[in-house]
């Protein structure tokens, strides 16, 4: 997919990675909509700076967990700019729990975790297939996580949640060719504010890794791109850990 002029919608755009690839984009000349729902503040300022910047973007508010307010928006971002040719799942929580404190994982954990990670995702893909397949072209980014590859993360939820969106983004690859193309972004360490108070912590990990280095939210944006940008990739997870999971 060509970028210039091409709209796309990033779930949880206001920070971290999705704030990364919504200025990256803009500067290729995307149309960006950067979805938040407790982020206001930061969706609002990554807007500023791209507009700032010459560049295009809108804040949307939507919970990606509400199939109703997804839908929303999806036709106000049609309605804005007249397409969506682009989406970047980026939206998810987690929940920090000791992989061997299982009493700790109730059934609001589990239920929250899936509602956000997976069928929130889904309901933000089931929204935008419509007008990609009525203009015949598509591209979705799904954000995974090694967690979903090695079953270690901050909870054993949130990895099973990982593991689902990356089996997903298989499934929809399959059925959604020729016209649209799923790949999925898995990474490994990275440095936003899921670190913060950890970074020690983060400092150690580092040191550990083949590669000697966290993966900043740039790294992951360039990744996202290029799976936007490559034609030729489809049902793909996209491992960018330094080595992690060697």
């Amino acid at each position: 997919m060509k970028l210039i002029n091409k709209v796309v919608i990033i779930t949880g755009g206001g920070t971290g990675v999705g704030r990364a690839t919504a200025v990256k984009l803009a500067a290729e000349g995307v149309k960006v909509v950067i979805n938040y729902n407790q982020s206001e503040n930061e969706a609002l300022k990554a807007v500023n700076e791209i507009k700032q910047n010459g560049g295009i973007a809108i804040a949307y508010k939507a919970n990606v967990a509400k199939e109703k307010e997804v839908k929303e928006l999806v036709y106000q971002t049609v309605q804005t700019f007249g397409s969506v040719d682009g989406l970047i799942n980026n939206a998810s929580i987690t929940a920090q729990i000791a992989m061997d404190d299982l009493d700790t994982v109730t059934d609001e954990i589990w239920d929250s975790l899936f509602s956000v990670n997976v069928k929130g995702m889904f309901y933000c893909i089931k929204a935008v297939v419509p007008y990609m397949k009525k203009q015949q072209s598509g591209v979705i980014v799904n954000m995974g996580s090694v967690a979903g590859i090695t079953g270690i993360g901050s909870s054993i939820p949130y990895a099973a949640t990982k593991s689902a969106i990356h089996t997903m983004t298989r499934s929809l690859a399959i059925a959604l060719a020729p016209s649209i193309r799923v790949n999925s972004i898995s990474p490994g360490a990275v440095e936003t504010r899921w670190w913060a108070g950890n970074e020690k912590k983060m400092y150690q990990l580092a040191g550990k890794l083949p590669l000697q280095r966290i993966s900043t939210p740039d790294d992951i944006a360039e990744a996202i791109i290029f799976q936007l940008t490559q034609e030729s990739i489809t049902g793909q997870v996209f491992t960018i850990d330094n080595g992690q999971t060697l």
